[in-house]
């Protein structure tokens, strides 16, 4: 079938707290009140307790609030690594529609934009980000987010605003307090300044970051050592005086200790910069320092080694992959810190998120229960690897492309071409599954450059879409006959083995066949797979699989995008696979049933050693393909013993012959993608429908991915063995 793509935007700058206590305030505020009932009762987006998300947006609501629109996405941090992604609908009579999953746990936050620039608040969810009046979030549940989720009421904590002065001028952070703080009696409290940094919202970290939740849960079960943490925008970290106004007002208005021992400082992004700057530089002030992605490279000198070695009881580094800014800045910050004789600890990469929320939730769980008390693990997080070096991609200009790098991570880039363009994404089948997801790409020089990862070995197509329009990467020397603005590449692996090539001169041949269409009264053409050791004048002819594609596709997809020769080339070679022929016809005729029974398979005999037994012949087809299989099924029953169906509907029951279809058929196997795959209430139907009839088949259970390659080439995998065997 036609895979849909759409447009949309990135998210816009962040918008800071403002200078004057009363604007600081009320923005801090909104995330302190109750969330404001929806607008509206159907929700846009409802999420599965096994992660999958369902989003249905009114196109009447987007037409009222922003016009008319010829695309509409829902952005949110879907991508690998939990990046930016833009996710395009599907329009559907009165809505636009889409399903994404699954989703790891874990929070997610989003927006709904039409034709890239025109944003709305999902106004059926009532969650806000008081710096993103676009957003709003949602959270996956699970194991790996339980520490992310609400703890019972009148259990947490609680978050005040503070307003203190700095210079003559009002600012405000958010503290949060333990439960069971008093501000009277007894031992006063340690405490953690924590950064958003200067580009983000003190906010952000309620809103984003789970802070509070974090937080709560620690406490709750006892991993954290009770504490006050006063959270800030990261404003003027690195000068002293800002720091002493800030200490002295959290002094005075909590029961806090005042001294070094009892302080620590951290922060994302510039912030933990900041708190490194402010540790390193200035030691006597906290005796605790951690950097989630900071960028900090240097500022270390051998001078204040000792002092900070002396002072300094933790420095606590955190990086993600190499898709984080931070990841070079870290392999050059941990050089410097050898050299200059700083003692510090390495939380090692995080392998599946860069620089985001995600990340900075886990390092605030890791860096929290290391404060103010002994731990006996100084070590990386568990699945944490080592830094290897700075991470560069090639010179501009270098072809073809994408660059594949270690891990997976796979870095696009334009050509010049689009120069003057105002939004560039990348289009790939790189979201959970095998979905599409359109990741934004950054301008550099006269080009636009990303990089994504890391992406699990597999066969992978894209494309360029450029302030909505389709475009082929030209330095990519791939093609796709069907799709002229798709590129493909691959990535290896154990995972991707049987989408690989096989060694030169050990796999099967694939040859064009050309046969006359009396459908479409023209000369036509199937691709032709013949097994290792194909012999023309065996006396036994060979089994035969016919082998359809979906609409909008021809007889190459199978080919160039089902990677059909290398899945049975590897499985005849591993000795799973009967020798077999394969032809892959055109299916785009008005009239399916004679073109394949006058026409494909006549030439098929005429020109290859193919059997005409019925029970050494299979039909099978994807979407489109698999309904003409079945339709042929209906129509010329026992025709053909071996029927599939990838992704494909029965239709009703009349007029079929039950008994001869059970009768004539030795298998028939369906197939069909998750939730994500939109014709699965179809296909479910239609098992209801034949269950009734009482026609046999085999299902092979739900296939985790959409409507897309990523699901028929493992039906593909799973069909093949199974033919000619019974």
């Amino acid at each position: 079938m036609t895979l849909f793509h759409h447009g949309s935007v990135r998210p816009k700058g962040v918008r800071r707290l403002s200078a004057v206590i009363v604007a600081g305030v009320m923005a801090i505020a909104s995330v302190l009140v109750a969330p404001r009932p929806a607008v509206a009762d159907t929700p846009w987006l409802s999420v599965s307790e096994d992660g999958y998300v369902s989003i249905s947006v009114p196109a009447a609501y987007i037409e009222a609030n922003v016009g008319q629109v010829s695309q509409v996405a829902v952005e949110g941090n879907f991508g690998p690594s939990s990046a930016w992604a833009e996710y395009g609908l599907t329009r559907r009579g009165d809505v636009w529609w889409g399903a994404l999953g699954p989703l790891k746990p874990g929070l997610y936050y989003y927006q709904v934009t039409g034709d890239d620039t025109k944003g709305l608040k999902d106004p059926t969810n009532s969650t806000t980000v008081a710096s993103k009046p676009l957003w709003s979030t949602f959270l996956v549940s699970g194991d790996s987010a339980r520490l992310l989720a609400d703890v019972p009421e009148g259990q947490g904590g609680k978050v005040e605003i503070l307003a203190y002065r700095v210079k003559k001028e009002e600012r405000s952070a958010l503290v949060w307090t333990p439960a069971g703080y008093s501000a009277k009696g007894g031992k006063p409290y340690p405490v953690l300044f924590l950064q958003s940094g200067t580009d983000r919202s003190a906010t952000d970290w309620l809103d984003l970051g789970r802070a509070k939740q974090i937080l709560d849960n620690l406490s709750a079960q006892r991993s954290m050592e009770p504490m006050v943490v006063v959270i800030t925008d990261g404003r003027g970290a690195d000068d002293d005086k800002d720091l002493k106004d800030l200490r002295k007002a959290v002094g005075d208005a909590y029961r806090v200790h005042r001294d070094r021992e009892h302080q620590a400082i951290a922060g994302v992004s510039e912030g933990g910069s900041q708190a490194l700057r402010a540790a390193l530089t200035g030691p006597g002030q906290f005796a605790y320092a951690g950097s989630f992605s900071g960028l900090l490279t240097n500022g270390v000198d051998r001078a204040k080694a000792n002092a900070a070695n002396r002072n300094l009881k933790l420095v606590r580094l955190y990086t993600g992959n190499v898709t984080d800014p931070a990841y070079n800045a870290t392999v050059r910050l941990t050089k410097a810190l050898k050299h200059a004789g700083v003692r510090y600890e390495f939380d090692g990469v995080n392998p599946d998120a860069g620089a985001n929320w995600k990340a900075w939730q886990e390092n605030l769980i890791d860096f929290v229960p290391r404060l103010f008390r002994n731990v006996a693990n100084h070590g990386p997080s568990a699945g944490h690897g080592p830094l290897k070096g700075e991470f560069t991609p090639p010179p501009a200009g270098t072809t073809p492309t994408p660059f594949v790098s270690e891990g997976g991570f796979v870095t696009f880039e334009t050509t010049t071409d689009f120069k003057d363009a105002k939004h560039v994404t990348v289009w790939a089948n790189d979201a959970p599954g095998g979905s599409w997801l359109r990741i934004p790409m950054s301008r550099e020089g006269d080009r636009w450059r990303v990089t994504v990862g890391p992406l699990d070995p597999w066969f992978y197509y894209y494309q360029w879409i450029v302030d909505r329009v389709s475009v082929k990467d030209t330095s990519n020397p791939t093609k796709v006959t069907s799709e002229p603005n798709w590129s493909s590449f691959f990535i290896p692996g154990e995972r991707s083995r049987l989408l690989s090539d096989v060694p030169a001169g050990q796999g099967g041949k694939v040859e064009s066949l050309t046969y006359r269409s009396t459908v479409a009264n023209a000369d036509r053409t199937a691709l032709v797979w013949t097994p290792p050791g194909y012999d023309a004048k065996r006396a036994h002819p060979y089994p035969v699989l016919y082998l359809q594609h979906g609409s909008g596709q021809s007889y190459t997809d199978w080919v160039e995008m089902g990677r059909a020769k290398q899945i049975l080339d590897h499985e005849f070679l591993d000795g799973k696979l009967v020798p077999m022929v394969v032809v892959m016809g055109n299916g785009n005729v008005s009239d399916f049933n004679k073109e394949l029974l006058d026409n494909i398979v006549p030439a098929a005999r005429a020109h290859y050693n193919v059997s005409s037994d019925s029970s050494q012949q299979a039909l099978a087809g994807l979407s489109m393909g698999g309904v003409q299989t079945l339709g042929v099924l209906k129509a010329y029953p026992g025709r053909f013993a071996y029927i599939a169906a990838f992704s494909a509907w029965f239709g009703d029951g009349t007029g079929v012959d039950v008994e001869a279809i059970n009768k004539g058929t030795t298998m028939l196997r369906l197939y069909v993608g998750d939730v994500t795959d939109f014709v699965q209430p179809f296909f479910m139907s239609s098992l209801t429908t034949m269950k009734d009839l009482g026609i046999r088949y085999e299902f092979d259970g739900v296939t985790p991915g959409p409507h897309g390659w990523d699901v028929w080439q493992k039906n593909l995998i799973d069909l093949a063995p199974r033919l000619f065997k019974r």
